[in-house]
């Protein structure tokens, strides 16, 4: 929330910003409420005709493993009219394996791996993204 928060205020200020986050496929549920309390039922979240396919996909190494990633952009509008790009990076791809098309489908979801495994995607799957879209200079960026 917190991130989505501070996205939406530089829009309304007319920052120059970008953000990355992980599109999550299942990261939703659907709630219904009986007597026994809240039960949580699957909601499945497509991109296609949401947001627009950011190309070209990129790679990044996972586990020795070359994943590649598909960027969805959807553009936030601030209340100044500023629009803040945001790039949603996903997995769900068939070029992948079933276990790093799955990095996509939850927010915090899985073990340590998994977890892991999505920081990975965020970092240099991110910088991978905004240096393809022309946001960063990799020439002049470097990462240890």
């Amino acid at each position: 929330m917190l991130a989505g928060d501070t996205l939406r205020a530089a829009a309304d200020l007319g920052l120059p910003t970008v953000g990355v986050t992980l599109l999550h496929r299942m990261g939703l549920f659907r709630q219904q409420i009986d007597d026994a309390g809240q039960i949580e039922l699957p909601h499945h979240w497509f991109a296609d005709g949401r947001l627009n396919p950011v190309h070209p996909r990129v790679r990044v190494m996972i586990e020795g493993v070359s994943v590649v990633v598909q960027a969805w952009l959807y553009e936030l509008v601030g209340s100044s009219g500023h629009t803040v790009p945001v790039f949603m990076l996903d997995t769900a791809l068939p070029d992948n394996n079933d276990y790093h098309q799955s990095l996509t489908d939850h927010l915090y979801g899985g073990d340590e791996r998994y977890r892991l495994c999505q920081e990975v995607l965020l970092g240099p799957g991110g910088i991978a993204v905004l240096t393809a879209q022309g946001y960063l200079d990799i020439d002049v960026f470097h990462m240890n």
